[in-house]
Order: structure tokens, then sequence, then C-alpha cells
């Protein structure tokens, strides 16, 4: 049997991309028991892929190796002050990321593992083949000095590389969620956290095992001045590859990853190099690079959240077209005014899961529209959009006690 109600022109492939013909016209019987027989077997997509899973649990195993050889190396009683102190920074990129990803969040999975590589592969590897690096490139670095050479050249250009490599590793085994910029800036920046909560271990260590007041000098730098640093390098590279998923150009990818790349090495050649090379003064070096920087990345942020409601209300709009919502519903999923009322009157009546769920899937259901239009993951996508629509309406049933829109005659 077609996964789609009789009239909709996908049904026979004719055009994937075509608005959807009404979901259940009063005078056509066959239609109403078409979605009867989908709600009662519908089942959520799936929500982990298995090269997801896979690529989670390498993570992991990376990140206990790292914390193993961290423990060796500093001490557990250095390493418990040291993680404590590293928790405030990133607990200050974590929560901005959340509110960044509120709006169409990512799997819990998926941004674990994200975390994972950054704060254990990603480290792993930049010590590994920054070593290697270092030995390719020694007459330059021996030109140049060697701290001068690791902070403008290796760090860069390495550092970047490993994270950068999570960003792709995540933008192949998890097509379905990662379909936008917003989406490759929140787990770009997850995986630039994850990176700097370690390496703020092993700087804070090092202050630590000083005299003076060299511990709270380096905290205030990069914990208090410069937290979302590597978030705003990485996150380059996520929109870059959001980008492609987005313009349905996921064979490109090489191209948008180095695109993506790029920038995020010379932002992070300016963070590093900035002060010596460019200012001799802290402060001219702090207000005038690198608070714009961050000004202008907060700005780009906001802009692209603004960009991605708007596609997602487009989206929708398709199905109200159909039939599938009414415009209050529309309105409700995709403005800040209608999510905070229906989640006002979830609460008074106990529904609160259930509305959020509702929501969340008609979500998913305008990004998995778009990833339809787009040509992305097209067979995929259209199983998973019969599901969800299915879906939709046992949470309207669940909502209201009838799987009808409202207002749709």
């Amino acid at each position: 049997m077609s996964a789609y109600p009789p009239g909709d022109p996908r049904r026979h492939g004719t055009d994937p991309s075509a608005p959807l013909t009404p979901a259940w016209p009063r005078d056509e019987p066959a239609v109403d028991g078409w979605l009867a027989a989908r709600l009662a077997k519908a089942r959520p997509p799936r929500r982990y892929s298995p090269g997801l899973v896979v690529v989670a649990v390498l993570s992991v195993l990376l990140l206990l190796g790292v914390a193993i050889w961290l423990g060796s190396v500093l001490g557990t009683g250095t390493l418990f002050v040291v993680g404590l102190l590293a928790l405030f920074p990133l607990a200050v990129c974590l929560v901005a990321l959340r509110w960044v990803d509120r709006w169409d969040p990512e799997p819990r999975l998926a941004l674990w593992c994200a975390f994972a590589w950054g704060a254990g592969a990603s480290i792993a590897g930049s010590l590994i083949f920054g070593e290697a690096f270092g030995k390719a490139f020694a007459a330059l670095a021996a030109a140049t000095g060697p701290d001068l050479f690791s902070a403008v050249v290796q760090a860069p250009i390495v550092e970047e590389t490993m994270k950068g490599i999570g960003v792709l590793l995540i933008f192949a085994v998890a097509r379905s969620h990662f379909d936008g910029p917003v989406d490759g800036i929140v787990y770009g920046g997850t995986i630039a956290a994850g990176f700097a909560f370690t390496e703020n271990i092993l700087y804070f260590s090092d202050a630590y095992s000083e005299a003076g007041t060299a511990m709270v000098q380096v905290f205030v730098l990069r914990g208090l001045f410069s937290p979302f640093a590597h978030v705003m390098f990485t996150a380059w590279t996520g929109f870059a590859l959001g980008l492609a998923a987005q313009r349905g150009a996921r064979r490109l990818w090489p191209v948008y990853f180095l695109l993506g790349l790029l920038p995020a090495m010379i932002g992070h050649f300016l963070w590093n190099g900035g002060m010596g090379l460019i200012f001799q003064d802290f402060w001219t070096f702090y207000l005038l690079l690198q608070v714009p920087l961050f000004v202008s990345a907060v700005i780009a942020v906001l802009l692209l959240r603004r960009a991605e409601r708007r596609l997602f209300s487009r989206r929708l709009g398709d199905y109200a077209e159909a039939g599938w919502f009414s415009p209050e519903e529309v309105a409700m999923f995709s403005t800040r005014n209608g999510r905070r009322q229906a989640a006002g009157w979830a609460a008074a009546t106990g529904r609160r899961r259930t509305m959020r769920g509702f929501t969340r899937t008609a979500v998913r259901l305008a990004a998995t529209r778009n990833q339809i239009i787009s040509g992305t993951r097209r067979e995929a996508a259209l199983r998973d959009e019969a599901r969800l629509l299915a879906l939709i309406l046992r949470y309207r049933t669940a909502l209201t006690g009838s799987p009808e829109t409202p207002g749709v005659v």
C-alpha cells in the first residue's frame, strides 16, 4: 500500500515536492481508512541511526582514555580541583547552545556524542597529530619560535581539523537531524565546548602548580573573558555543513567542509596571534578584536534562528493548505507567543508532555518537508514524513479527543 493518500501526486512518484492534497476530505471514506490504518501502526521515525550509536561509543571510549591519561599525569586531586573550575565556562557555553537549540532540539545522544568527541577524540588527535605537525614543520617552528608557531600555526590548523572531523562525522551519521545551519552551529559549538573543557583543565593545571596569582589570571582570561572562543571557531565548520544540508548539496560536502574550516582556522589564528602580531596592548586587542567578533557571532546566530523559524512556518504552511494544520496551529508552532500560550494551556490542563511532543513532531515534520523539497535523503524523508503525519494525528487526538484539524471542513 502506498504511504500517501489517494490524490497525492507523490503516490506515483511524479512530484515529491508538490503541496499535499487535503488529508481527510469528508467525501472520500477510503482516505479516512488510510489515515486510521496509519494512525494505528504509526511509530516514531528512528531517532538514533546505527552509525550515530557507533560514533557515540567510539567518542565515549576515547574520552575515557583521555580522562585516564589526565588522571595519571595530573593526579586525581589536581584533576578534581581544576575539573571543577573548568565546569564553569563549560556550563556557560552549554546553556548558550541550549538556548540556540531550543526551537528544534537535537537528539540527546547526538549532543553527547558531539561533546565526547570534542573533550576526548579532538584532544587526543590534537596532541598526537600536533606533535607530528611540529616535526614536519620544524624549520618553520625554529624560525618563528616554538611558542608562536604552536599558537598561530599548529593550533589553528590541527585543532580545528580535529574538531571539524567530529562535525563531519555527525553530519554523516545524523542526517535526519543535521539539516540546517543552526543545527551545524549547535553540533560544532558542542564539540568545541567539550574541547575547551579539557583544554581548560590542562591550562588550569599548569597554573595550579605555580605559586601566586597565576591560577586566578588564567581562570579570568579563559573562563570569564573568552569562554566562547572555541565555540565561535568550530561553529563556522558546522554552519557550512548545515548550509550544504539545507541546500540539498550533501554530495559537495568536501567543498563546504573546507569553506567552513578555513574561517575557523583564520578566527583561531586571529584569536591566538592578535596579541603581539597585531595589537600590543591586551585591552585594545580585547575590545577591538575579541568583543566585536563575539558580538558579530551573536547577531549572526539570532538572524539564523529567525530565518529558521520563517522556514518552518513556510513548510508547515504547506501542510496547512492541505488541511493537516489550522493557521492557528502553524502560528502556535512557529512563533514565541504561540508556543508560550500553548505551553500555558497544556500546563493548566495536565497535557504539557503531550503538547511538547505535538510541537516537536510538527517541527520535525517541517524539517523533513524541507529535506523532501531539497532532495536530501529523499526516500528516507518520505518514509519519515508518513510516520510523522500519523503521529500528528495521534497527538491531536490526545490533546483534543479528535484527529480532525480545528476549523478545517
